[in-house]
């Protein structure tokens, strides 16, 4: 009896041993999911998900039930025995204490972005169409027509710099609804690719120079944007010393960026001087350099990304006292 004990233990902790199956524990413990729902948030196939499913399901660590044409799988933990009880606990506190940044931290972003989804789908009538309205509209009008509306929302009259233009998406966004966009970007590659992008496009600047430098003469722009730029920067503070000179009174600064994350092939392959920014960083560059009134949102994970999460920040840059 004790043999057979210690080989089941043995089993036990065998499975407990694959990263990929402590992804699935994690999740299911806290959600009952589907194959598809796993493979979409762990980003791995679903004969992958499914292989794993089974020898979770075999070992008797998840149950499962049909809904339709779909299956359904869960770990309870009230229902495991006593032995893998004790070594699953032991193992998810385990992982919960270098959840920060890391791949898990990732999955259960993705996991709320499922959910969300889900909630669109299992409404009442009027939510289903709804739903069914987004893909109607979508289908008329484009995927970015919300977003292009909600731009009108910034006063007409402002000027706004791009710090790092790059190719000149976020440009081309601006364009249409402000006065004038200045366009930064030290790669004049960079800025040829934007010049072409938004061709015969009268109201953009582009300027050659670095973001830490910035070639804008001082208070002579409304707002500044730096999106997906300040983790490639060696002196992130240097930069947003200068979007804070360049703002007027009362203007508004804001970073885009990745949370903060452990993937540091980023360093080598993307160029990536820092691995994300935590909200207390951010918020105390902000403050040293003068900007008041941070605010950060964490922004929701489309399902399908692979990269880590991101988060916006903005500050403003205090009115002169008329006094």
């Amino acid at each position: 009896m004790k043999r057979q004990s210690l080989h089941l233990v043995t089993e036990q902790l065998a499975l407990l041993s694959d990263p990929a199956r402590l992804r699935l524990m994690r999740l299911l413990e806290r959600h009952e999911l589907s194959v598809g729902e796993l493979s979409r948030i762990v980003q791995l196939p679903q004969s992958t998900v499914s292989r794993q499913l089974k020898q979770l399901f075999d070992g008797g660590f998840v149950i499962s039930r049909s809904e339709g044409t779909s299956t359904l799988y869960r770990l309870v933990l009230d229902d495991l025995d006593t032995e893998q009880r004790t070594l699953w606990t032991v193992v998810r506190d385990r992982l919960s204490q270098e959840d920060s940044g890391t791949e898990l931290a990732e999955d259960l972003r993705r996991l709320g972005s499922i959910l969300d989804e889900r909630k669109i789908d299992t409404r009442t009538f009027f939510g289903k169409v709804a739903g069914e309205w987004d893909s109607v509209r979508n289908e008329l009008f484009g995927d970015r027509v919300t977003v292009l509306a909600l731009l009108s929302l910034l006063p007409a009259e402002w000027t706004v710099a791009d710090l790092g233009c790059g190719t000149g998406n976020v440009a081309e966004l601006l364009a249409p609804v402000v006065r004038k966009v200045i366009a930064v970007d030290q790669s004049e590659p960079m800025l040829e690719a934007a010049r072409k992008r938004l061709g015969d496009v009268d109201n953009v600047e582009f300027l050659q120079g670095e973001l830490e430098r910035l070639p804008i003469a001082t208070g002579t722009v409304d707002a500044a944007a730096c999106v997906l730029v300040l983790h490639h920067l060696e002196s992130p503070l240097a930069a947003l010393r200068e979007m804070g000179r360049v703002l007027r009174p009362g203007g508004v600064a804001m970073i885009v960026d990745m949370v903060e994350h452990d993937r540091a092939v980023y360093r080598h392959n993307m160029g990536h001087r820092w691995l994300g920014f935590g909200v207390p960083a951010l918020v105390n560059l902000f403050a040293e350099v003068g900007l008041v009134s941070p605010r950060v949102v964490t922004l929701p994970s489309a399902s399908e990304a692979k990269g880590p999460g991101l988060l916006v920040c903005t500050a403003r840059k205090p009115k002169v006292n008329s006094e």
